[in-house]
């Protein structure tokens, strides 16, 4: 996860990066499983590697971005390294001071797929209906806005 981290962040090809995000949300799924959380890792591949990851390769191959018409930045990496010095101690300190929670975090109970399905669909159904409505309605949003500029493209071609 840590690889692809880094991979993601320092590729100057925008494809690789994107490889690198891939590897680093699967990690991130692996460490849900290692977790014993079953339901979180595969939420965490269908979404983030099923639909953000290859959204967002898909989005990299149709804008077709060069290396010669990104802009030259030398010191791009300078603040990455002076962040990271800032924040290793203050990781260090609250890793150092939750140290007792892992006791408490022994007792917790995993939760399944048919649990999350019950609550969602019992005590939770407005919220959920709620967001499925926003969502709709964006994705509405975002074609109409995209057919206009098509429309208005082969308006002015004519």
């Amino acid at each position: 996860m840590l690889g692809g981290s880094i991979a993601m962040l320092v590729n100057k090809q925008t494809l690789f990066s994107a490889f690198g995000f891939l590897v680093a949300m699967i990690g991130l799924a692996g460490m849900f499983a290692l977790l014993d959380s079953r339901f979180l890792a595969l939420a965490q591949i269908m979404v983030s590697v099923g639909a953000v990851v290859v959204l967002s390769m898909l989005t990299i191959l149709t804008i077709n971005a060069k290396e010669e018409n990104l802009p030259h930045e030398p010191n791009k990496y300078k603040w990455i390294a002076f962040a990271s010095l800032l924040v290793l101690p203050i990781t260090l300190l609250i890793y150092k001071s939750t140290s007792a929670l892992y006791a408490s975090f022994a007792t917790m109970q995993t939760i399944n797929s048919k649990v999350v399905g019950k609550l969602l669909f019992s005590e939770w159904v407005l919220p959920f209906e709620i967001v499925s409505i926003l969502l709709l309605s964006a994705m509405v949003g975002a074609i109409v806005i995209a057919r206009k500029d098509v429309v208005q493209t082969q308006g002015e071609e004519s």
